[in-house]
């Protein structure tokens, strides 16, 4: 069963974006389905933290050479969800805690909003920027 399913609100209309987005999405339920079969929670974790903290490194470094305008706010955001990661993680290791409705409904909760509203303004400035 997928931890978090794709839901069209999370595009943002442009193609190559939500293809990454989809992938990424792919990615967690991918590491997801692993649990159980020999991977643990923690592995899971430290995973998805890893993969998601290389894709917000990326992101960054562009908005840093494009001289993005929102960046300081965008990666506020990337850093808002890491630390919901990271408290799931330190819940599993302190407590042995690990509810996955929780990681699922952050998750989902924050691609729904990053996605519409923070990676759409982002591209759209990505893209006036190499037609201008």
């Amino acid at each position: 069963m997928a931890l978090i399913d794709w839901d069209e609100r999370f595009c943002v209309g442009i193609a190559s974006v939500d293809h990454e987005h989809r992938e990424m999405i792919r990615l967690i339920n991918e590491l997801h389905e692993h649990i159980g079969g020999g991977d643990s929670v923690a592995e899971f974790l430290g995973e998805i933290y890893a993969r998601i903290s290389a894709h917000f490194a990326l992101e960054e470094k562009v908005m840093r050479e494009r001289q993005y305008n929102q960046y300081a706010d965008h990666k506020a955001d990337h850093e808002r969800l890491l630390d919901e990661i990271r408290e799931i993680m330190d819940d599993v290791e302190d407590k042995g805690s690990y509810q996955e409705s929780i990681l699922a409904d952050r998750l989902r909760n924050w691609f729904g909003d990053h996605f519409r509203t923070r990676d759409a303004r982002l591209h759209r400035f990505l893209e006036g920027a190499s037609h201008g």
